[in-house]
């Protein structure tokens, strides 16, 4: 098991550490406060969370860009250094085996942080007899500040003129008077900043961000905070909207990570451009007639027929909706169509609903793109 560094803080704020852990780490998925009101603070103010769980890998040499390039459907020739990208990572069949962001430091130098899958296995075979140093970051710790008050209260503690750092793209700065990289982007669907920092930094770093942004209303948030605004967000989470084992990017709404003019090849790459013309399943958004969240893996019913499976769900206090995410077929999946959601703990009627249902243009965390 890995452990961060903040465990201490976590305890003290609260939680057991004894749930679930994910990527052999445990994270704090509840604090003595409550998430709803978590919510409202990352919605009002801002919350700062602990994503130290996420793998971190470095990749770096002469063929580093190719084996890349080899591992992902997006163009890594064409990410500039300080920028990252999310890519579709595929298996041989073109079904997604991982999610993955690839930080490009700069022309021999990426840093990669993925989820459960399989990236860490795909790598080293891809790299074998290639000129490429592949090596487990297990000292750096990230937290992730989010919410509408996150930029006012780190541009005065650092060294580089955040407000101008574009969306997913990150710097390499100084905090506090310690060394990070400071990059933009986030979970919870709105604007934020994710510190990457040494583990022996990172608890000063924890009480220094939660001290300036207690007069902003900035809390600590945890891991059932971050569920709850991802799904508000319409965001996917990996394996959850990949309930069917061998789902490609077009059934789970992740089209956008995958370059169809690529012209490199990469593992899956014939696969996954032959299914994109017959996807078996949409990925869609819910609104459940319901006063409790509905379960992931819930049935989805339309005239008694089954048609699809609730990826994954919450009650959102802040819109006082029932949420879901799920796969249907896509005859469907048009906005608007009615449906029955039929669970163990709770089953009602539903409609089809536009993503995100939280902040549906983006403005939170996209407001360079609306402006002029």
């Amino acid at each position: 098991m890995r452990s961060s560094v903040l465990n201490s803080k976590h305890i003290a704020l609260g939680s057991k550490l004894d749930g679930d852990n994910w990527n052999d780490m445990h994270v704090p998925w509840s604090y003595s406060s409550d998430a709803h009101a978590e919510v409202v603070a990352v919605r009002s103010a801002a919350g700062l969370f602990d994503i130290s769980a996420l793998n971190l890998v470095d990749v770096s040499g002469a063929d580093a860009e190719n084996v890349l390039n080899s591992l992902v459907a997006k163009d890594i020739s064409k990410l500039k250094p300080g920028h990252a990208i999310i890519a579709a990572e595929l298996n041989a069949a073109g079904a997604l085996c991982d999610d993955i962001m690839i930080i490009r430091r700069d022309a021999t130098r990426f840093k990669l942080s993925h989820g459960s899958g399989a990236t860490r296995t795909n790598l080293e075979l891809l790299a074998a007899g290639k000129n490429v140093n592949i090596s487990t970051d297990s000292d750096t710790h990230i937290v992730s500040l989010q919410g509408p008050k996150a930029l006012e209260i780190l541009a005065a503690q650092t060294s580089c003129n955040l407000a101008e750092l574009p969306y997913f793209s990150f710097i390499e700065t100084s905090l506090f008077g310690v060394d990070v990289t400071i990059g933009r982007g986030g979970y919870a669907g709105e604007r934020g900043y994710e510190i990457y920092s040494a583990a022996k930094d990172m608890v000063n770093i924890w009480e220094k961000i939660l001290k300036c942004g207690q007069p902003f209303g900035l809390v600590p948030a945890s891991w059932n905070c971050l569920e709850l605004t991802r799904v508000e967000a319409g965001l996917q989470f990996f394996p959850f909207e990949m309930p069917e084992g061998d789902t490609t990017p077009w059934e789970a709404g992740l089209g956008w990570a995958v370059d169809v003019d690529k012209v490199a090849d990469y593992t899956g790459k014939e696969a996954v451009l032959k299914s994109r013309a017959q996807p078996r399943v949409q990925h869609i958004g819910l609104v459940c007639q319901s006063v409790v969240a509905v379960e992931a893996g819930a049935k989805i019913y339309k005239d008694g027929i089954e048609v699809g499976v609730v990826t994954s769900s919450s009650y959102s206090q802040y819109l006082m909706l029932s949420l879901a995410l799920a796969h249907v077929k896509p005859h469907y999946s048009e906005i608007g169509t009615k449906l029955e959601v039929i669970g163990s703990t709770a089953s009602c009627s539903a409609r089809v609903a536009q993503t995100p249902f939280y902040d549906p243009m983006r403005l939170r965390s996209h407001p360079e793109k609306y402006q002029g």
